[in-house]
């Protein structure tokens, strides 16, 4: 697909995390948000955020000629409406519904997993998300840390992993990880093959940035041993990573199965 261009004539600039991980943004979102500028074809320069800085209060977040604008989903509309692209183009009205579907279960469902595996596994957590407050003066840093794991502890309790034990989570993970393994098939993508420049739909930006966040091998989870499981899910993600980030040095997932 090709864009249109806005009025301005600055590229997009998104703001992210980085690199982190073993992958190219620790956020899922971020990975969703630059993947969905990709397929677009959308100009765009990337910076270092702050979730403070965001109009949310979390990233991603992109600045477009002069206006901060916030979250992955809005940040596709934007997209689509100021460059005239359609990221879901070809698609008929049941696969719309579908692709939403989809996104719901992969945001609202196994994002969270990734949040469970990452803050409240205590091995995952101090090697992963305590850096994040490193660079905190000293004196704070330990108080800092204990209020961020405590919101974000209340968070995953709220959106229901919490409230569940390691082999419960897992198990419900591994449903889902079934019906999407169902979904795709031996499709390239998950609503299949288009007659178009670009294969991908707006559904694939976000499966790609959950599920490579769940197969990093940076962290060691049970769901990631259950992913390991579909060799579908684990081809997809290796594909589309070599598609969208051919300069990232990602550990095939299909080598660990």
């Amino acid at each position: 697909m090709t864009a249109t261009q806005s009025n301005s004539s600055q590229p997009i600039t998104l703001y992210t995390g980085g690199a982190l991980f073993g992958l190219p943004d620790a956020s899922p979102f971020c990975i969703k948000a630059e993947v969905q500028l990709k397929m677009a074809g959308v100009p765009y320069v990337k910076a270092q955020g702050m979730p403070d800085q965001g109009p949310k209060g979390q990233i991603p977040y992109i600045e477009d000629d002069g206006t901060r604008l916030g979250d992955s989903t809005f940040i596709r509309a934007h997209i689509e409406k100021t460059y005239g692209v359609d990221l879901d183009a070809g698609l008929t009205p049941q696969q719309r519904a579908l692709s939403w579907t989809i996104e719901r279960l992969l945001e609202n469902q196994l994002y969270w997993t990734v949040v469970y595996s990452r803050w409240l596994i205590p091995e995952n957590f101090a090697k992963g998300p305590a850096q994040f407050f490193n660079r905190v003066p000293e004196a704070m840093r330990e108080t800092l840390r204990q209020q961020v794991l405590e919101r974000v502890t209340n968070n995953v309790r709220a959106a229901g992993p919490g409230r569940h034990s390691d082999a419960e989570i897992a198990d419900l993970c591994d449903r889902s990880l079934s019906a999407l393994s169902l979904l795709l098939g031996d499709q390239p993508y998950f609503l299949g093959d288009r007659t178009t420049a670009v294969d991908a739909t707006a559904v694939d930006a976000t499966a790609l940035g959950v599920l490579a966040s769940l197969l990093t091998p940076y962290f060691d989870t049970e769901v990631r041993r259950r992913v390991l499981k579909y060799p579908n899910l684990l081809a997809y993600t290796d594909r589309l990573m070599a598609e969208f980030y051919p300069d990232f040095a990602w550990e095939p997932a299909v080598a660990a199965a």
